[in-house]
């Protein structure tokens, strides 16, 4: 079955892009989710509209990406935690708490998008990556600290 991609679709294609799919997949799992619409002229219109659309709400996304990058780049963040004994930590501090850290200080932040490999479980200071679009990365540097 042809379909047209609405939305980017993992290990298929992007937006806009038509590809011929198992029928049983369309069927099942695609046209329910309202990632595709079927193949046809009517069909290649509305895709063409929804193009311009992607397109707009990209560039303006990246734009966004990019002034929130500028904004945050070098920002330095301290994040109190409790400690024991040789001070190790209670717990650890994840995406989330530096998102919240973030948030606090005026950055709204998604916690996906805060590059952390592990969570962090020792005082220090660290380097941390925010790829906030395509392309779009921000490093901040996270102390963590006794509270």
């Amino acid at each position: 079955m042809k379909v047209i991609l609405q939305k980017d679709v993992p290990n298929l294609g992007d937006a806009g892009d038509i590809k011929d799919v198992a029928d049983g997949y369309a069927r099942n799992y695609l046209l329910p989710k309202k990632l595709v619409i079927v193949s046809s002229e009517a069909g290649s219109r509305v895709i063409e509209h929804q193009k311009k659309i992607i397109k707009l709400k990209k560039e303006k996304r990246r734009k966004s990406s990019e002034k929130a990058a500028a904004d945050v780049a070098g920002r330095e963040l301290h994040i109190k935690v409790q400690v024991g004994e040789e001070d190790k930590l209670f717990g650890s501090v994840t995406p989330i708490d530096i998102a919240k850290k973030l948030k606090e200080e005026g950055f709204e932040v998604d916690k996906r998008k805060i590059a952390l490999d592990a969570p962090i479980k020792e005082l220090g200071e660290y380097s941390i990556a925010l790829k906030l679009d395509e392309g779009i990365a921000a490093n901040i540097k996270v102390f963590v600290e006794k509270a």
